[in-house]
């Protein structure tokens, strides 16, 4: 794959895109979404995973919470990678990912994934350039590995411009319903922004293009919200799911005994 410039790409939503018509198509595209779920689920063949990187206050919660509010909460999990335990790290750095992969019928979410394994560990020095490109095959392996088993996997990189992130981490600062959120290590990072963002540049070249990254503009909430709920429907339709065969149907016996009681025809 080509290299990638991420500072030649916009982080605005395209122009002409009218904020109040996409944010309703956002909310058919959550309906359609819970609906393409339930067939994911009775069916049980495939299973998906969605992974959401970006910087700090990119937006990953708010693209959950628009995008897939109308899943059963039975078909969909969330998973947040923070720093790992200390049991964790006396395995093998994707052992924890691996355990919270998609079973089959199910959405599994990463708010932040895998991938932190070659930025976050990259940019503070915890492991060196020949070490994080080794790992590039581990991640391009692994994701070959769930592939090959049924699960599609989705990867979103949220492209939020820095002024924009100091917007929202001023209003985390004088918001007290989001003052919870922030901390001095959001600061801490954002000063290496230059260093992620190479970071983030050599995933996106690296570990891909069998299972390519979409680069979401993100300085516009609605417009981020939408292109993933969209692009996530699109793959889902694209598995042409359907509905199975119960083990009784209308014209057994037991049936058509239930359709007398109730007096249908």
């Amino acid at each position: 794959m080509a290299k990638i410039d991420l500072l030649s790409i916009s982080t605005n939503a395209p122009k002409g895109a009218d904020k109040k018509d996409i944010k309703k198509e956002t909310q058919k595209l959550a309906e359609r979404l819970g609906e393409l779920q339930n067939t994911m689920f009775a069916e049980g063949k495939h299973s998906l995973l969605v992974v959401l990187q970006g910087m700090d206050a990119s937006g990953k919660g708010g693209a959950v919470r628009k995008g897939f509010g109308e899943v059963n909460p039975n078909g969909i999990r969330v998973k947040a990678f923070k720093a790992p335990s200390k049991k964790e790290l006396a395995h093998d750095y994707l052992w924890r990912v691996h355990q919270n992969t998609p079973a089959k019928g199910m959405i599994q979410i990463f708010d932040r994934s895998h991938y932190e394994e070659v930025l976050i560990t990259r940019v503070e020095g915890w492991v060196d350039d020949e070490t994080a490109h080794k790992r590039f095959r581990h991640l391009n392996d692994f994701e070959r590995l769930l592939t090959d088993c049924g699960t599609h996997i989705l990867k979103f990189y949220l492209h939020v411009s820095e002024a924009e992130q100091r917007e929202r981490f001023y209003e985390r600062l004088t918001d007290p319903r989001k003052n919870w959120k922030y901390s001095i290590d959001d600061l801490n990072k954002a000063k290496k922004w230059p260093a992620y963002r190479k970071a983030y540049e050599d995933v996106i070249e690296h570990c891909g293009p069998e299972i390519p990254w979409h680069i979401v503009p993100t300085d516009n909430n609605w417009w981020k919200e939408y292109y993933i709920a969209k692009t996530v429907v699109e793959k889902l339709e694209s598995l042409n799911m359907q509905y199975p065969k119960g083990e009784v149907d209308v014209n057994h016996p037991e049936a058509q005994q239930l359709i007398a009681a109730v007096g249908k025809d």
